[in-house]
């Protein structure tokens, strides 16, 4: 099983748990998909897109959960990224952890799985 991730804003997260649904950030609506890191990949998105941000949460994701709608794609340096085509349904979510900032402003990670 593998289990990809996604930074978020808690407050968006928050109101995807209202709505029952994540549609993504404003980042993901403008690309037409959601974007995913592997945990191989999770910190360094971090210190690009998010670094010094509060208040952000990881969400762990089961991939075989998302069907079709999820693309294996080339983004950064050549590598694949997984890139959702589709709202991410709640039900595929492992769990979600706060992820705060060192002193660096670089975020702090939880153990990651594959």
């Amino acid at each position: 099983m593998t289990t990809i991730y996604k930074i978020c804003e808690q407050a968006l997260w928050r109101a995807a748990e209202a709505d029952g649904v994540f549609l993504g950030s404003l980042v993901d609506e403008r690309d037409g998909f959601i974007h995913f890191s592997t945990a191989a990949q999770v910190a360094e998105t971090a210190a690009k897109h998010f670094a010094r941000t509060p208040d952000l949460l990881l969400v762990a994701v089961d991939a075989e959960a998302l069907g079709q709608s999820l693309v294996w794609e080339h983004s950064r340096g050549g590598e694949l990224f997984p890139h959702l085509y589709a709202a991410l349904p709640l039900a595929a979510v492992r769990w979600t952890r706060a992820l705060p900032c060192d002193a660096d402003g670089r975020q702090v990670f939880p153990e990651l799985e594959p």
